[in-house]
């Protein structure tokens, strides 16, 4: 579960955050990646608050290369066989050499309708997962090597990263009462404007901070991705819940509030049915209290 958060958070800010031209990933150079493949231009699109970054190349492919932080190294082998496991869901996978103390990867079948190659990488308490997504061409184990040469360039730099555990400028330990257990609860600071809380059965609480107009919180909400919607007026004419989706976690709840031209995102994703999975009234309680914040 907490991958699948994790990576939303990366694609959700990136999906509303414009390129800064001056910004810089803290992971790997566009030269680095135009050296791993020769004959291509890179440019970054977005630096994701230190936790990944998002790159384009000249042919249209999109690269994404993420660093997961754990509290400890036992941790990370423990997250690192759920990111194998949910990469061999998608694509078959092999072992690779020369990148941390283990790693794997794989490309999508010909058929498939998103052409991607994928590498993870265990590396002490840190995870490295790089995502390949190419237009108009297959995916093919080719790309392996040079996704290598990448690797091995970004795997040096994810000390880097922004990820921090123990504290959070969103979120605290009294916010996770009636959500998570409290007596295995692991706060983490994934970005200057996102964090986590998750607990040992992996129940997860999210909050993520993103620039947005208003129009696009607007349009959101008026498509509602396949979930149940709740208007929050309590919380601005822009605010609203989501549940009871039909896709994803169908558990989850979310709550959506515009303010200052940004969006907060709080989101709570039990693994299994909860009591609170059928409403958004408790939730509401912690949005508050990040709305106070913006």
């Amino acid at each position: 579960m907490r991958v699948v958060v994790g990576l939303a958070i990366l694609i959700a800010i990136a999906a509303t955050v414009p390129a800064r031209a001056a910004e810089k990933c803290p992971f790997i150079t566009e030269q680095q990646l135009a050296g791993a493949m020769p004959g291509t231009k890179w440019s970054l699109i977005s630096n994701q608050d230190g936790r990944g970054c998002f790159f384009q190349n000249n042919r249209g492919d999109t690269l994404l290369v993420a660093v997961f932080r754990n509290p400890t190294s036992d941790r990370a082998k423990e997250l690192y066989a759920t990111f194998v496991k949910t990469l061999r869901e998608r694509m078959p996978v092999l072992p690779v050499v020369g990148v941390g103390e283990d790693a794997n990867a794989g490309v999508t079948p010909p058929n498939a309708e998103r052409q991607e190659a994928a590498m993870v990488s265990l590396a002490g308490e840190y995870i490295l997962q790089i995502n390949l997504y190419r237009t108009g061409r297959p995916a093919e184990t080719t790309l392996f090597q040079p996704m290598i040469e990448m690797a091995q360039q970004a795997i040096g730099s994810v000390r880097a990263t922004s990820e921090k555990f123990g504290g959070c400028e969103w979120l605290t330990a009294d916010d996770a009462e009636g959500f998570l257990d409290r007596s295995t609860l692991t706060i983490q600071r994934t970005g200057a404007g996102s964090c986590l809380m998750f607990d040992g059965a992996a129940n997860t609480m999210m909050v993520a901070v993103v620039a947005m107009s208003r129009d696009t919180q607007a349009n959101m909400k008026a498509h509602g991705g396949g979930c149940q919607q709740v208007p929050l007026p309590e919380f601005g004419k822009d605010a609203f819940g989501q549940l009871a989706c039909s896709s994803g976690n169908t558990n989850a709840v979310s709550i959506y509030l515009w303010k200052n031209g940004k969006q907060a995102w709080i989101l709570f994703a039990p693994t299994k049915p909860h009591p609170e999975s059928g409403s958004v009234d408790h939730l509401k309680a912690v949005a508050g209290r990040v709305l106070g914040k913006m």
